[in-house]
């Protein structure tokens, strides 16, 4: 009889809970639609060229697509004005506004693991001159 160590994790989540993160994570997966809403908390509301061009390397395709999605998901509002050329402006839904303080603090946990990687460069560049 084979004998298997299966450590129990101190944090597991409710089944139930885990799906639900799942499903709230669907919702911002995607390469750009954390810089895109980045962009909706700083500025505001915004038009798709101004959105197009602040954000570098993404393409027209792919900046269309990822904010269709989040429309969908009720995370920002799509507001096109009838005019020619037609005017079309995004912004933040109230849902969509809930989600500042979760970026805000992922944006600070990304400052401070940046200062600890060049701390550790530093430190090993260092031990190599030592």
């Amino acid at each position: 009889m084979e004998v298997r160590y299966s450590p129990k994790s101190k944090c597991e989540p409710a089944p139930v809970a885990g799906s639900i993160v799942e499903e709230a994570l669907k919702v911002l997966e995607g390469r750009w639609k954390m810089v895109i809403l980045f962009h909706l908390f700083r500025n505001g509301t915004m038009r798709f060229s101004e959105l197009e061009r602040g954000i570098v390397g993404v393409t027209q395709k792919m900046l269309i697509q990822q904010l269709r999605d989040l429309e969908h998901h009720g995370v920002i509002i799509r507001t096109v004005y009838p005019e020619v050329p037609p005017k079309v402006e995004y912004s933040l839904t109230p849902l969509g506004k809930e989600l500042c303080p979760v970026l805000e603090g992922l944006l600070l946990w990304a400052e401070k693991r940046q200062q600890a990687i060049e701390t550790q460069k530093k430190n090993v560049k260092a031990k190599k001159t030592a």
